[in-house]
């Protein structure tokens, strides 16, 4: 049963590549033509409402994956204090260096 399951998914997958293809090709094809027809205003409108499309799918779309919790309180913003260098820092963990496994030699 899986097997024609994923002979099912393949052949889907497939078709949906085709598809995506032929649509390409067809609006490279357009473009190309208003080019050669010289219809620029045409093109000009194309492209105006192409933008408008992505933008408004961009403003749409749930980019981080996830509900906000609104419970948390937001992070501190602490961008004035690093521009004035008034942020007091903390003294963060180091990486272990190379010397790590070595014994410390004493000073002479």
């Amino acid at each position: 049963m899986s097997r024609n399951a994923n002979r099912a998914a393949a052949r889907t997958r497939r078709k949906s590549r085709r598809t995506s293809t032929l649509l390409s090709l067809a609006a490279v094809a357009v473009v190309i033509t208003l080019l050669a027809l010289e219809q620029v205003a045409v093109l000009y409108l194309i492209s105006t409402v192409g933008v408008a499309a992505l933008l408004t799918v961009v403003a749409l779309a749930d980019l981080r994956g996830a509900k906000r919790d609104t419970l948390q309180p937001a992070p501190a913003d602490d961008s004035a204090a690093i521009g004035d260098r008034t942020l007091k820092t903390t003294t963060a963990v180091s990486a272990p260096s190379a010397r790590a496994g070595r014994p410390r030699q004493r000073g002479r």
